[in-house]
């Protein structure tokens, strides 16, 4: 059975996870500029390849998978973010669906996880 996290242990994570927020944020600000650059710079019709053809299916796939990467990458922020609410709230650490503590080896491999492990297998079941 997993014991409560002492304050230190919840300021290491809590760091680790304002850390975590800041790349994340970073990752999606510059693919965001990536892709309007992009944009800008393949607006002329001359510039723009022909969606039927192979380079236009080409750069349809690469822009599909970056909106893919940038989905899971907000995903990802949107947990980091809630596990600091949660912090703030005084509740990380503790099972958002049983109330048991998380044990510090599920948070130290998932720091921004909310339910334990007993629980995440039944949710995914």
């Amino acid at each position: 059975m997993a014991r409560k996290l002492s304050p230190n242990t919840i300021k290491k994570f809590k760091k680790r996870l304002e850390a975590e927020k800041e790349q994340l944020s970073s990752m999606l600000e510059l693919h965001q500029q990536e892709r309007e650059n992009i944009r800008l710079s393949e607006a002329s019709a001359e510039r723009s390849p022909d969606p039927t053809s192979a380079d236009g299916g080409s750069m349809a796939f690469e822009l599909e998978k970056e909106l893919t990467l940038d989905e899971n990458t907000k995903h990802l922020l949107n947990q980091v973010e809630h596990a600091l609410v949660l912090i703030k709230k005084k509740k990380y650490g503790n099972c958002e669906n049983c109330g048991e503590p998380i044990p510090v080896a599920r948070l130290e491999a998932i720091p921004y996880s909310t339910i334990c492990k007993n629980c995440a297998e039944l949710i995914e079941s």
